[in-house]
């Protein structure tokens, strides 16, 4: 139950977006510079953090890496936001990407709604829109593809070999967020349910920063075209007509050095 006394303040809800720190939306600036509180994800740009956030706001690492232990549990996020809340902070919570896109923003939400606390939510660029934009790919183009599909195949126990038979045969793009674990079985179900031939697959990876690379692969050769073993997190995959348009029109080459830009997990587990 809110304590009427305290001056409870609308909670942000913000998209930081893909990578590059210039694509965070000016409005999610706004109120970054209002926070008393900003809890973020690990792919936040760390360059959106030391530029618009006051050094007087408490910054709190809540990030999740798929099925890594150190993963910041979602349950004590959504305690987190509570509290700081309840404490008449003004309070950002600050995702990587857009909040839309795989996140757990209904669980967030549902929070604040059940607690009657004032909330606005600011989309972001989604990592299929910059890794797209930055590898010249559009998702959808005439001649090649009137729609898209984002998806994810972690968890690969839950699919069926019918889901499998519609992504093989659609000719909608397919966008696959959170899915280079399980590439090489991507790619096996794909063609064993005979994908066309004329659809490649580009392997994006930290799209938007200084550390971009792309990587197309021929769905049928991929044993052979494959040669990228330790993909850096994150990494985005494009599958589809689409994909042959990076020759032509990919303007941003991949970076000449291997290295990290989004930090290693650093959770604050007692923070609060």
């Amino acid at each position: 139950m809110i304590n009427n006394a305290v001056n409870i303040q609308k909670v942000i809800i913000a998209g930081a977006g893909p990578g590059d720190p210039e694509l965070i939306t000016v409005k999610a600036v706004r109120y970054l510079n209002q926070a008393d509180v900003v809890l973020t994800d690990r792919l936040v740009s760390q360059v959106i953090i030391d530029t618009h956030v006051p050094a007087t706001a408490e910054i709190v690492y809540v990030g999740k890496q798929n099925k890594n232990g150190d993963s910041f549990p979602q349950a004590a996020i959504n305690a987190l936001i509570l509290k700081y809340a309840l404490e008449g902070k003004r309070v950002v919570r600050l995702k990587g990407g857009d909040v839309a896109f795989f996140s757990n923003v209904l669980d967030e939400l549902n929070v604040l709604v059940e607690n009657d606390i004032p909330f606005e939510i600011i989309p972001g660029i989604t990592a299929a829109s910059g890794a797209s934009a930055y590898a010249g790919i559009p998702i959808t183009a005439r001649g090649y593809a009137t729609a898209a599909r984002f998806i994810t195949c972690y968890n690969k126990e839950k699919l069926t070999d019918d889901y499998w038979i519609d992504l093989a045969t659609t000719d909608d793009t397919l966008v696959c967020y959170m899915s280079s674990d399980v590439l090489e079985y991507l790619v096996e179900q794909l063609t064993r349910f005979f994908i066309s031939a004329d659809k490649s697959m580009a392997i994006i990876e930290q799209a938007t920063t200084p550390f971009q690379k792309v990587h197309i692969v021929d769905l049928y050769n991929f044993q052979q075209d494959y040669q990228i073993k330790n993909l850096a997190s994150p990494t985005l995959i494009i599958i589809g007509k689409v994909v042959a348009l990076h020759e032509k029109v990919g303007w941003v080459k991949n970076a000449a050095v291997n290295d990290i830009y989004f930090e290693p997990l650093k959770n604050n587990a007692n923070a609060g």
